[in-house]
C-alpha cells in the first residue's frame, strides 16, 4: 500500500508542479477527495431524483452517535460510525416499507432519535466533546492511509453498484408498482442503495463533516439535474462537478487560508448557482 501510495503522490508531484500541491498532507487531501466526491456525486443523483436529500442528513448526524458511542465503548470511531449508519439506514427503509409512512416522516423520526441519542450520551460524558471536533467539521488535510485505501475501495463499490442498479433505482425512482412490474426487486434494491449511501456518507464526512456531509451529495446531483436532460448525462455531469468543486476548493482553501471542507461546498455551490443561472437562460425544448 505504501508502495502504491508514493507512486500516486510522486505522479501528482510531476501532474501537480504548484506550491499548493508540494506538502504532502496536500497531496493526501487531493487524492482523498478526487476518490470521495466522485463516489458521493454519483449517489447523489439517484439520492435527489427520489428526493431523498434528508435521508442523507439523517445518516450524516447519525455519525454523531456513533462517534460517541465507539468512544465510549473503547471501539475506534471509523468502524462504529460505518457500523451504526449502516444500521439507521436500513432500519429507516425496513419501518417506511411497514408502515407506510412518507419516507420524510420515517427519516424525521429517525434523524431526531439518533441525534438525541447522541446528545445524551454526550451529556453523561463531557470528556468526548473535543474528540468530536473532527467529526463535525471534517479534516481532509488528516487523512491516513487507511482512509485513502477505503476511499478507493469505496468508489469501486459505488462504481459496481451503479453498474448494476443505476436503471433499477431510476426506474424505482419514477413508480415503485411501475418497476414491480419491470421485475426489480423493489425491496432489496431500496435496503442495497441505503447500504451505500450509508457508507458513502460515513466516507465523505473524514472530507467535510458531519455538518456538511449532505451537500457533498446533493449539490453536484442538483447541478447535473439543471443541466442534463437524460440521466446518464446527469450521472457524469455530476461527477464532474464533484471533482471541479473539490479541486477549486482545496485550492482556494490553501491561498485564502480557510476550512478545506467548507472551501469545498462553497466552490460545489458556485457552480450549482451557475447552472442555475444556464437553466434559467436556456430556452426550454
Amino acid at each position: 500500500m505504501d508502495g502504491i501510495l508514493s507512486g500516486v503522490f510522486a505522479l501528482m508531484g510531476h501532474l501537480l508542479p504548484f506550491p499548493f500541491a508540494e506538502p504532502a498532507f496536500m497531496k493526501r487531501a487531493l487524492l482523498g477527495l478526487l476518490l470521495v466526491a466522485p463516489a458521493a456525486a454519483a449517489i447523489g443523483v439517484p439520492l435527489v431524483q427520489h428526493r431523498m436529500a434528508f435521508f442523507s442528513d439523517a445518516i450524516g448526524h447519525s455519525a454523531f452517535t456513533g462517534v460517541a458511542l465507539g468512544l465510549i465503548l473503547g471501539i475506534s470511531p471509523s468502524w462504529t460510525v460505518v457500523v451504526f449508519g449502516a444500521v439507521v439506514a436500513v432500519a429507516i427503509v425496513l419501518v417506511r416499507g411497514r408502515t407506510g409512512l412518507s419516507p420524510d416522516t420515517v427519516t424525521g423520526v429517525f434523524f431526531s432519535a439518533v441525534v438525541a441519542l447522541g446528545i445524551a450520551i454526550i451529556s453523561r460524558e463531557r470528556g468526548l466533546t473535543r474528540n468530536l471536533q473532527a467529526f463535525l467539521y471534517g479534516d481532509p488535510l488528516a487523512v491516513t492511509d487507511a482512509e485513502l485505501a477505503w476511499m478507493a475501495a469505496l468508489l469501486l463499490l459505488v462504481s459496481a453498484w451503479l453498474a448494476l442498479f443505476y436503471n433499477r433505482i431510476l426506474l424505482l425512482g419514477i413508480h415503485e408498482g411501475f418497476a414491480r412490474t419491470k421485475g426489480v426487486p423493489v425491496r432489496a434494491v431500496e435496503i442495497s442503495f441505503a447500504l451505500v449511501v450509508a457508507l458513502v456518507v460515513t466516507a465523505a464526512i473524514r472530507a467535510v463533516g458531519i455538518l456538511l456531509v449532505t451537500a457533498l451529495l446533493v449539490i453536484p446531483a442538483a447541478s447535473a439535474r439543471n443541466v442534463a436532460r437524460a440521466a446518464a448525462p446527469a450521472l457524469w455531469i455530476s461527477v464532474g462537478v464533484a471533482l471541479l468543486s473539490g479541486v477549486s476548493g482545496i485550492v482556494a482553501s490553501w491561498y485564502l487560508d480557510t476550512a478545506t471542507g467548507a472551501t469545498v461546498v462553497l466552490a460545489a455551490a458556485c457552480c450549482f448557482a451557475f447552472t442555475a443561472l444556464y437553466r434559467a437562460a436556456r430556452p426550454e425544448g
